[in-house]
């Protein structure tokens, strides 16, 4: 194959993008690439294969139907109060659940009716609900003719999903200390409320240390950099090798002690990782619960826990340290709901934060009281979790804050649905789709990763320099150093095969590392990516012998 067309100071130039904005070069490319090789006669063209987004290309039909089911029920029970054409009412409370049951039992063949009385069935046995009271929470909230009223998350809703992270987040043994929840739209705007909070309520201040567990989500590499924080990031940096050559994308003892310094205030590390897709060691857990304990009690935890699902037993350090950790949920890539926008923060009642708010010099307790003060006579007893849900609509509009009900109503259904056996398989199942689409990926790349108990395989991130000096020595690494750019493979994929993956240098990786999803593309696409990577990999081998190096046989 030719090399890429783009020159060492283009690519240099283009690689300070942000890894989703480079992307969108290496697609142009890969159009170009379509266009100008359309297929011989009677062959189709070659398909773009693009697996640099995570957006994943299955859904969870189950709870989805439940909810379709539900907004009929829910119209029956508008229409109930206010007959006119096109005209209903607010659902009733009395007597809901009895219509629920008959609506059910004369409905038999809507699609969703089963999943949806089996979730409500669920929903009343596990959480002890007055049924009236849930089915017309449920029904009221399908309708979307209210705000949400308490506005941080519905009353059932907030107890439904509690469950479903206790059982997926904390492996079914949470902490004691209840967990409060605020639904948001999504992991990002979860992101957004935080950093934000944070910052508003002088937890955190301009230019303060921060630490980042790295390779890392993009957004939290970039944040800290705005003008609106600046902080001084310390990177954490999963750094280890296996005795093989293989990166383990590990955290070394040495990496992890950088958080025992008291002047770093908070750390972010998203669980299991992004791009590695790796849950965090009970090794770095119980450091950095010794840190806590020792040296620095009052470190922030931000966890990410997203992936968390496509890990056996996985538990969060959200369960191990709830004092210190704000835990972040999105239900995007378990049940392919990005379009969705469903996620929560929670943050346990006895906690650092609002500890700290508490301890704030005078000065800074009378500017929140003037903050905060419009919401109620006492605003210095408003917990930080709150806090949040006002900030978000920038105080003034706290009356209409909170996340839309129908929303509110799809989290519900999702959590009850992974409560049931039907649930169960179903993760079970997308987790063999993400290890298939890895093992693919590798047989057709020749290349080999560390094993891990604890790899969510979401995402592979590959360190090609690694690879290199692995099967054919560090002269070879050299050759590629020195002669080529870091981001030159995922130029010479894109323009050349039509294959479109990102850098892993953007999620502050090795520069030499590239970062695939598994779960956007078909099965055997994989396989032909990875032929692809081992094409453009036996290609440097090549020159790197036309250039007077010694490939092993």
């Amino acid at each position: 194959m030719p090399k890429a067309t783009y020159s060492r100071e283009e690519m240099k130039r283009l690689s300070s993008l942000s890894p989703f904005e480079l992307k969108a070069e290496f697609i142009k490319l890969a159009e170009a690439e379509q266009a100008d090789k359309p297929g011989q006669k009677g062959q189709a063209a070659r398909a773009m294969l693009n697996a640099g987004r995570g957006n994943p290309n299955w859904v969870a039909t189950g709870p989805r139907e439940a909810f379709h089911a539900l907004g009929y029920f829910a119209l029956s029970e508008s229409r109930r109060v206010w007959t006119a054409d096109n005209l209903g009412g607010m659902p009733e409370q009395a007597g809901a659940a009895e219509r629920f049951e008959r609506f059910v039992r004369t409905h038999p063949d809507l699609p969703g009716v089963e999943m949806l009385k089996a979730s409500f069935d669920l929903a009343v046995e596990r959480f002890g609900f007055v049924r009236d009271d849930f089915v017309h929470e449920m029904a009221d909230s399908m309708i979307g003719d209210n705000y949400p009223s308490p506005d941080r998350m519905l009353v059932h809703c907030e107890q439904v999903v509690r469950g479903y992270l206790q059982d997926e987040m904390f492996g079914g043994e949470p902490p004691a200390d209840n967990l409060s929840l605020f639904a948001t739209e999504g992991g990002t705007a979860a992101m957004c409320y935080l950093f934000d909070s944070l910052m508003k309520n002088g937890v955190l201040k301009k230019g303060d240390r921060i630490a980042l567990m790295v390779p890392v989500f993009t957004p939290y590499l970039e944040i800290p950099e705005l003008d609106t924080y600046d902080f001084d990031v310390v990177y954490v940096e999963a750094s280890s090798f296996a005795e093989n050559g293989v990166r383990e994308w590990r955290y070394p003892t040495e990496e992890v002690a950088k958080l025992a310094d008291p002047s770093i205030k908070m750390v972010c590390l998203v669980n299991p990782s992004n791009p590695p897709s790796l849950a965090l060691s009970q090794r770095v857990t119980d450091q950095i619960k010794e840190i806590v304990a020792t040296s620095n009690p009052n470190l922030v935890i931000v966890t990410d826990d997203v992936y968390g699902t496509f890990v056996e037993g996985f538990r969060s350090i959200a369960a191990d340290l709830p004092r210190n950790t704000l835990l972040v949920y999105s239900y995007s890539k378990h049940y392919g709901a990005t379009g969705w926008r469903v996620g929560v923060i929670g943050l346990h009642d006895d906690n650092v934060i609002d500890d700290m708010i508490a301890a704030l010099p005078q000065d800074q307790k009378d500017r929140l009281h003037a903050r905060y003060g419009t919401l109620t006579l006492e605003p210095e007893k408003i917990r930080f979790i709150d806090r949040l849900v006002a900030d978000s609509r920038q105080v003034a509009l706290n009356h209409t804050a909170g996340l839309s009900l129908p929303q509110q109503v799809m989290m519900v259904l999702f959590s009850l649905f992974d409560m049931l056996e039907e649930g169960q398989e179903y993760k079970h199942r997308i987790r063999a789709i993400v290890r298939r689409r890895l093992e693919l990926l590798l047989e057709g790349a020749q290349m080999k990763i560390a094993e891990d108990p604890k790899r969510a395989a979401y995402y592979i991130e590959l360190d090609l320099l690694a690879e290199a000096e692995r099967v054919q020595g560090k002269e070879f690494a050299d050759f590629l150093v020195q002669n080529y750019e870091p981001v030159d493979p995922l130029f010479r994929l894109a323009e050349q095969t039509s294959v479109v993956l990102l850098n892993g240098g953007g999620f502050d990786g090795p520069e030499w590392s590239v970062r695939a999803s598994l779960a956007n593309l078909d099965d055997l696409d994989y396989l032909q990516i990875g032929h692809h990577l081992r094409k453009i990999f036996d290609d440097y081998i090549a020159e790197w012998q036309s250039a007077g190096g010694t490939p092993k046989p």
